[in-house]
């Protein structure tokens, strides 16, 4: 493998690498030396930006994390907008269609990557926790706007989704679930939620 080959953004690309990795062969294919190659740059690029490939592995899923700050944000400025159905068929086919459980099967099968991501501060199962609290923020500012019960428990609510999205996506080897049938469930665990309009 060649030494010389300049990265524009080594960090990225070796994420972005890893993904690849993930979703094409899973959990147990991703070691240091198939992320590089799968980079197409030297071993030791990797180590010159990380202590070790638990680091590495750390990093990569606190990124993939802050991505969901960010579709949180968005998800979160759109409530009062469309239908709160649509809303959330969106954010969980982008949650859920994403590397996000490939994720999921990284962390499930790595003890050390689990220990260092509570170091850093994660609780519960990385990535699902923090679409749980994106879904319930949204639901918070939707019922704000009216559109979901005043006394609506939207924390329950939000795990009760992102629950029943996880087991919808999981184990699809690749053909996500449509969109009308995550649609359904979803209409169906906010039924009781949505005042006396459509969802």
């Amino acid at each position: 493998m060649p030494t010389g080959v300049a990265l524009r953004d080594a960090r990225e690309q070796l994420f972005d690498a890893a993904e690849r990795i993930l979703l094409r062969d899973g959990p147990n294919a991703l070691t240091s030396r198939a992320v590089t190659m799968e980079a197409g740059c030297a071993k030791g690029v990797l180590h010159r930006h990380f202590a070790d490939f638990d680091a590495f592995l750390t990093e990569l899923v606190l990124d993939r994390i802050r991505r969901i700050d960010h579709q949180s944000a968005a998800l979160r400025a759109s409530a009062g907008t469309g239908t709160v159905t649509e809303s959330l068929t969106g954010a969980l086919m982008t949650v859920f269609g994403s590397v996000a459980l490939a994720i999921i099967g990284l962390i499930t099968s790595r003890d050390g990557l689990r220990a260092r991501l509570r170091q850093a501060g994660s609780v519960g199962v990385p990535v699902l926790t923090e679409a749980t609290a994106m879904i319930a923020s949204y639901l918070a500012a939707e019922r704000d706007a009216g559109r979901i019960a005043a006394d609506a428990d939207v924390d329950t609510l939000a795990l009760t989704l992102i629950g029943s999205g996880h087991l919808l996506f999981a184990g699809r080897e690749g053909t996500p679930p449509e969109a009308d049938a995550v649609g359904r469930v979803i209409a169906s665990v906010i039924a009781g939620a949505v005042p006396d309009r459509a969802p």
